[in-house]
């Protein structure tokens, strides 16, 4: 079972991720109902934007689709 990334930092950029876990609004909203492998995807995502962020670079989500 892989556990919710959440850090309970909930604050949405404009964007809709959270700054916290690094996750977009869709995906906190489905987290639960999401396959194991869903779920690593999402989570390999977060650390791609968590990365970005530090950067400041930025991220298009659609690009990650």
């Amino acid at each position: 079972m892989i556990n919710s990334p959440c850090t309970r930092n909930c604050c949405l950029d404009t964007d809709d991720v959270c700054v916290g876990c690094f996750r977009h609004i869709d995906e906190i909203c489905g987290w639960q109902s999401m396959s194991e492998s869903a779920k690593e995807i999402v989570l390999n995502n977060c650390q791609k934007r968590k990365i970005a962020h530090t950067k400041n670079k930025g991220y298009d989500r659609k690009q990650e689709d």
